[in-house]
């Protein structure tokens, strides 16, 4: 099935069914993906700018690792970390929408203070003070599936139908927000690739894109670098852009809206080859 975003973010309108592409920026010291290059405030900046000339549609900042084993870092830290790079960005005429990767409500106030646009939870707005939050500001949400925490999510990979229980699960953190006040057309899904979940459940997902759609909802996906690309091929983590484009061609195919990579330029031009043949070939069409 197709997906048909319709979703002001910030200043833009996303309409239609994408590719849009969410560009990475990990203004952290210990990344799994780029070993903290972007810690420090201008390197941060930079790059951001530099995804945005590469064809970004938005850009995600995170100041916290969500690695596997990784720790909590205090919200007083994480905050020093990206408000004043979204500062910075906003001062230097950066009009882009600009999502905050975020598990935490003061995080969140700050970054959204300073001119963030989007709230990106992994822990899909599992606190409710946050959830209490974004529809208090009435911003654009992901909720992403994930079970426990960063530290030990890796213990929480057990499914019968990893499909199926984790769009339950997504249903069930939809149905808290909502409770808690946020709009339903504000809501982006996320099956969380990599969080809780082995690499054959990360291919499971991939292959089941389609499924999610019961939730009748917008989805964005984030293969980008993701063990499981190691799993299928045996890349390390810096040579795992062919196998990035490969999961990014079948997230295109199967109708979903975002992707989020780290490797801007080239999976601009692998979704775009994917779109068009999508709607050539009518894949993700509805039946």
């Amino acid at each position: 099935m197709r997906g048909n975003l319709e979703l002001r973010i910030g200043a833009r309108v996303f309409s239609g069914p994408g590719p849009f592409i969410m560009g990475i920026v990990n203004a952290t010291p210990d990344s799994f993906s780029d070993g903290g290059r972007y810690h420090a405030r201008d390197a941060a900046v930079a790059h951001a700018e530099r995804l945005v000339a590469e064809g970004a549609d938005l850009v995600d900042l995170g100041g916290e690792s969500t690695r596997p084993g990784a720790t909590d870092v205090p919200a007083s830290e994480e905050i020093e970390r990206v408000v004043p790079v979204i500062a910075a960005l906003r001062s230097r005429g950066v009009r882009i929408p600009l999502s905050i990767d975020t598990r935490k409500p003061e995080v969140a106030r700050a970054a959204l203070d300073a001119g963030a646009d989007l709230v990106n939870d992994v822990a899909g707005l599992a606190d409710p003070a946050l959830a209490r939050l974004v529809a208090e500001r009435g911003v654009p949400v992901v909720i992403m599936h994930m079970r426990g925490t960063p530290a030990d999510m890796a213990a929480h990979a057990e499914y019968g139908d990893v499909v199926a229980e984790v769009t339950a699960e997504l249903a069930a953190a939809l149905a808290r927000a909502e409770a808690a006040g946020v709009r339903r057309d504000r809501v982006i899904l996320d099956p969380g690739i990599g969080f809780a979940k082995n690499a054959a459940h990360n291919l499971a997902l991939l292959g089941a894109l389609p499924r999610l759609r019961a939730l009748g909802l917008p989805l964005l996906v984030g293969p980008s670098r993701k063990r499981f690309i190691a799993a299928a091929s045996g890349a390390p983590v810096e040579d795992r852009l062919p196998g990035t484009l490969a999961a990014v061609t079948a997230c295109v195919l199967a109708g979903v809206e975002l992707v989020r990579v780290h490797d801007v330029a080239a999976t601009r031009q692998a979704a775009l080859v994917a779109a068009a043949i999508r709607d050539a070939s009518g894949f993700a069409r509805d039946p």
